[in-house]
């Protein structure tokens, strides 16, 4: 099994914690893992990227140009990355901010709406949790418990009273994902 992803939105969004905790998850399940951030000087507003490998073979290179799955968060990202998700791939994306929505027909589309959610829970930070639940649903490449020990790992230890918040969140993603379009 090798599943190579990208994560893409703006900076201020969680995508490179998404990202991280789901490499250190990875680890805790003894895969071999690439994580490659990608971010404009901006930071917080600017966008940002993240190409997660997580695989039970040795990774060559962590560079790569199409993926097995795009998480997409702004139209940006969506502009830049639907065309790179391998045929029978999968994209999962929020519509908040998204004008033009995928039109793809040979691959998987999913959509999940984490900004919603993440304010209707009371906490806009969550996101990104909301997100990576919806994709764990899709694909569980990685088991919960493990990404609550990658949550853990990933936040210093003055925010891990959020761990269970979080922890919910995650499930709310895996609840409220929403199939747009499956290809077989």
């Amino acid at each position: 099994m090798t599943e190579e992803i990208i994560i893409a939105g703006f900076g201020g969004q969680g995508v490179l914690s998404m990202g991280k905790i789901l490499a250190y998850s990875g680890i805790m399940q003894n895969r071999e893992v690439s994580w490659m951030p990608s971010y404009g000087p901006e930071m917080r507003g600017g966008t940002a990227n993240v190409t997660v490998i997580v695989s039970d073979e040795r990774i060559s290179s962590p560079i790569l140009r199409s993926y097995d799955t795009a998480i997409i968060l702004n139209q940006q990202s969506m502009d830049k990355f639907e065309q790179t998700v391998k045929t029978y791939g999968t994209l999962l994306y929020d519509p908040n901010g998204i004008t033009k929505h995928p039109t793809r027909a040979d691959i998987n589309i999913y959509r999940v709406e984490g900004a919603k959610k993440a304010a209707e829970m009371g906490n806009t930070k969550i996101f990104n949790m909301i997100v990576l639940g919806a994709y764990l649903k899709m694909k569980p490449i990685v088991k919960i418990e493990n990404v609550i020990k990658g949550l853990r790992k990933s936040l210093p230890e003055r925010y891990h009273k959020l761990i269970p918040l979080n922890e919910d969140a995650i499930r709310m993603g895996m609840n409220s994902v929403e199939i747009v379009q499956e290809v077989k």
